[in-house]
């Protein structure tokens, strides 16, 4: 006897309920909620307002900078600017250790470069008494020339340091294939080109973000979102000109991204702490950023 054949429905209904777990893993997939700020100064040294925003805000995380990795005269990547403590961070905001690297660091691998980097935020965290420290996090601005290359470092990074690793992503690197990190802070900033500024605010605009919202959904790493509110000046023709980001641009940015992918609501960054970062925008612009 012959089986009877599953039906056209059923077969629709079976592949309806195999995308809708899909879709429910992507979603879990995403990080817990939670609010951050990147602090990218050379000394860790809060004053009051800083140190009321982190509250009102409920700032949980601080993303902070402890050194940038160039290349030296002899082609060798070496430590350069690095933070000092003369603060500490409230007992209930966790650091996160981050690392910027040049592209000219990773045009080719560096043997070891990893292992010492991990080295040295160990005994940075030893020397002032930073303790508790989970994650770091390295900001690099990868290209598909160097992704390989780039990748092969983090690896090497996550097996050095044994905890929660994250990486910065471009608007552009969404086209890429994801790298090997525990999730990725989403750069909303620096869209444009500052060459063109005339025509539209390098810093955030949001027709430069348009065309990099269809790979949004589907790129598959948990994503938290990173947000401008610092200004950028710079002389043009010995003429001063300063770049601020209008809150409502911000906001509408925000907007956009969250319609593709509704869970980065769920993990906000703003760069950077600064007093004056803080002043440049109301209360209820902060509130609005770090709604979710």
């Amino acid at each position: 006897m012959l089986k009877k054949r599953p039906s056209a429905v059923w077969i629709c209904l079976l592949l309806c309920l195999l995308a809708m777990g899909c879709r429910d893993t992507k979603i879990r997939m995403e990080l817990d909620e939670g609010n951050a700020v990147y602090y990218w100064r050379t000394d860790l040294r809060l004053d009051s307002t800083e140190r009321t925003f982190l509250r009102i805000y409920n700032i949980n995380k601080v993303y902070c900078r402890y050194f940038d990795v160039v290349m030296d005269e002899n082609g060798e990547p070496m430590p350069n600017a690095t933070i000092t403590f003369s603060d500490t961070l409230p007992a209930t905001v966790e650091i996160v250790p981050t690392v910027y690297i040049t592209i000219e660091c990773l045009q080719k691998p560096h043997q070891g470069l990893a292992a010492k980097l991990v080295k040295r935020i160990k005994q940075m965290n030893e020397t002032n008494d930073i303790s508790g420290v989970r994650e770091i996090q390295i900001d690099h601005d990868y290209t598909a020339r160097n992704m390989k290359v780039y990748y092969q470092f983090l690896n090497e990074v996550k097996q050095a340091w044994g905890g929660t690793l994250s990486t910065t992503i471009r608007l552009h690197q969404l086209s890429m294939e994801a790298p090997p990190v525990d999730y990725g802070a989403l750069m909303l900033y620096n869209t444009g080109n500052p060459q063109k500024w005339t025509e539209r605010n390098p810093i955030l605009d949001h027709r430069d973000v348009a065309p990099y919202l269809r790979h949004l959904e589907d790129f598959p790493l948990p994503l938290a979102a990173a947000y401008p509110v610092f200004s950028w000046l710079r002389i043009i023709g010995n003429v001063e000109i300063e770049h601020t980001v209008e809150a409502s641009e911000i906001l509408q940015v925000k907007h956009m991204v969250e319609q593709e992918r509704q869970n980065l609501s769920r993990s906000i960054i703003t760069y950077h702490l600064d007093k004056d970062n803080i002043n440049r925008y109301k209360p209820e612009t902060y509130e609005e950023i770090y709604h979710h």
